[in-house]
C-alpha cells in the first residue's frame, strides 16, 4: 500500500512539474514576443522611414554623362542611404506599364525626364529635416525639382509615435501579467511539496539546507522553460519569414541574441525569486497550516 501511495505521489509531482514547465514556457514565449517588439521598435521605425521614396527630377536637356555625375554627387550627400538613376527609357517603360502604349504615342519625343530615386537615412525623414534635405538637393548641379509627399511623411511620423506609445504600454502590461502567472505557477509547484519540507524540518534541516534543492530545481526549471520558449519563438519566426522575408532585414542577429538573453534571464530570475519566497513561507508554517 505504501509503495502504491509513493508511486501516486511521485506521479503527481512529475505531472505538476511538467505542467509548470509548460505554463512557464508559454508565458516566457509571450515575454519573448514582447522583447522582440521592444528591442526592434527602432529598427522597424527606421525600416519604414528608409523605404519612403523621394524623387529628384533632373533638367530636361541633361546628358547621360551629366546625369551620372549628378547621381554620384547626390549619393555622396550624408543624408542619402540609397540612390538609383532612372533613365528616360526606364521612366518611359514604367509610364507605359501604368498608362498603356497609346498614351505615349501622342508625343513625338519622350515626355519622361531623367530622375533619381532616393531613400534617405531614417534620422532625416521628418518635416523639418526634409526641408533642409530639399535645399541641399536643389543646390546640386542639373537638379530641376525635388518631389516627396509631405502629408505622407507627417502621417508616418505621427503614426509611428502613436504605435510606439501603445506598444510600450502593452509590453509593460504583458511583462507584469507574465510575472504574476509565472509566480503563481511556481508557488503551486513548490506548495505541492510542502509536506516534504515539513519532514526535512522534523529531522533538523536548516532553512538553507531545505532551500538549496528547491533553488537548484528553480534554476533548472527556468532554463528548461526558456529553452522551450525560445524553440517556439524560433519556429514562429521561421514560419513568418516564409511569408514575410523582409523581417530579417529588420530583426538583426544582435537583437535576436538580446531577446534570447532576456527570455533566459526572465525565466531563471522569476523562478528563483518566486521559489525563494515560497519556500521561506512554507518553512515558517506549522503542521496544521500545511493542510490549508
Amino acid at each position: 500500500m505504501a509503495k502504491e501511495d509513493g508511486k501516486i505521489i511521485r506521479r503527481r509531482l512529475r505531472n505538476a512539474y511538467a505542467s509548470g514547465i509548460i505554463s512557464i514556457s508559454m508565458v516566457l514565449l509571450l515575454i519573448g514576443v514582447a522583447s522582440l517588439l521592444a528591442v526592434n521598435a527602432r529598427s522597424v521605425s527606421d525600416y519604414f522611414k528608409e523605404n519612403l521614396g523621394l524623387s529628384v527630377i533632373l533638367d530636361p536637356e541633361v546628358s547621360d554623362a551629366d546625369a551620372e555625375k549628378c547621381c554620384e554627387a547626390v549619393s555622396a550627400l550624408p543624408f542619402v542611404k540609397k540612390v538609383r538613376l532612372v533613365t528616360r527609357e526606364e521612366g518611359a517603360a514604367e509610364l507605359r506599364d501604368m498608362l498603356g502604349e497609346d498614351f505615349l504615342s501622342v508625343f513625338s519625343t519622350s515626355p519622361v525626364p531623367v530622375s533619381l530615386e532616393l531613400s534617405l537615412r531614417a534620422d532625416y525623414v521628418s518635416p523639418d529635416s526634409l526641408a533642409v534635405v530639399r535645399k541641399a538637393l536643389e543646390a546640386v548641379s542639373n537638379v530641376d525639382d525635388v518631389e516627396y509627399q509631405q502629408s505622407l511623411v507627417e502621417k508616418l511620423n505621427s503614426n509611428l509615435a502613436r504605435i510606439s506609445l501603445v506598444l510600450g504600454v502593452f509590453i509593460l502590461l504583458l511583462l507584469f501579467i507574465s510575472y504574476v502567472l509565472i509566480n503563481n505557477t511556481v508557488r503551486i509547484s513548490v506548495f505541492s511539496r510542502r509536506f516534504t519540507i515539513h519532514t526535512m524540518q522534523l529531522v533538523g534541516a536548516t532553512r538553507g539546507f531545505i532551500r538549496r534543492p528547491f533553488m537548484t530545481g528553480a534554476v533548472a526549471q527556468g532554463l528548461l522553460s526558456a529553452l522551450i520558449a525560445l524553440l517556439g519563438l524560433a519556429a514562429g519566426l521561421f514560419l513568418l519569414s516564409k511569408s514575410f522575408p523582409q523581417l530579417f532585414a529588420v530583426f538583426t542577429t544582435s537583437s535576436l541574441v538580446t531577446v534570447g538573453a532576456v527570455v533566459v534571464l526572465s525565466g531563471v530570475l522569476i523562478c528563483v525569486i518566486s521559489t525563494y519566497f515560497v519556500v521561506n513561507r512554507l518553512v515558517g508554517l506549522n503542521k496544521d497550516d500545511l493542510y490549508f
